[in-house]
């Protein structure tokens, strides 16, 4: 808790003073099982797409993550113990990808932190949302870091990312997630039957009045 003050405080710094704390700084990895503190170095068109809106898309990262995560100017500060450090860089390096088109992760057999799910052709825009607006609603509601990656072969799927698992009662999440997003598939798929019987049920009712008035 006292790092994380102690680099927000930094960052107030640097955004009114450009480079009292980042000029020179290059990226910095470190192997130590216990806490650290790791740097990555932003591009210019970066940063604002790893910041978001209000901050929001840096919060997401840091919450799901289970590490520190502040933004020094354009470099970006990763606490945590290693697999904290790891799990963040590892959503900072995706969501990057995202900007360039499709993220490929062919496997997740062997990370704990993600639930898959495989979600209708029919349903994805429901799931998902107008520019994933319902994604992002699912991810602040449950804590998680949620998009749709290809497999290795090719399949699209949707993947959710947390340091927590939680359940699928609620309270935040994979688990949770999980949950809300089979829900929105359940209900896409009674939406569209019900619009399938209406639409049966009119043509029937047509042809019935056709055949009456012959």
């Amino acid at each position: 808790a006292r790092r994380g003050s102690e680099l927000k405080v930094m960052s107030g710094v640097e955004t009114k003073a450009p480079g009292f704390f980042t000029k020179g700084l290059r990226d910095r990895t470190s192997d130590k099982r216990g806490f650290d503190v790791e740097r990555m170095v932003f591009k210019d068109d970066e940063l604002s797409y790893a910041l978001g809106k209000d901050g929001a898309t840096r919060k997401k990262l840091e919450l799901a993550s289970g590490a520190i995560l502040q933004y020094v100017g354009h470099v970006a500060y990763i606490g945590g113990v290693r697999s904290e450090r790891t799990r963040c860089r590892d959503f900072i390096n995706w969501l990057l990808q995202q900007r360039r088109g499709s993220v490929t992760i062919a496997d997740i057999s062997d990370r704990d932190d993600v639930q898959e799910v495989r979600i209708p052709e029919s349903c994805k825009g429901w799931v998902t949302g107008n520019r994933g607006s319902e994604l992002r609603r699912m991810e602040v509601e449950t804590g998680t870091y949620m998009f749709m990656a290809l497999d290795a072969k090719g399949n699209e799927r949707l993947l959710i990312f947390s340091a927590k698992a939680g359940n699928r009662h609620g309270g935040g999440g994979r688990l949770h997630a999980e949950r809300l997003v089979e829900e929105m598939i359940k209900e896409k798929k009674e939406g569209d039957a019900e619009s399938r019987r209406r639409c049966s049920r009119s043509r029937s009712h047509s042809d019935s009045r056709r055949g009456s008035g012959r």
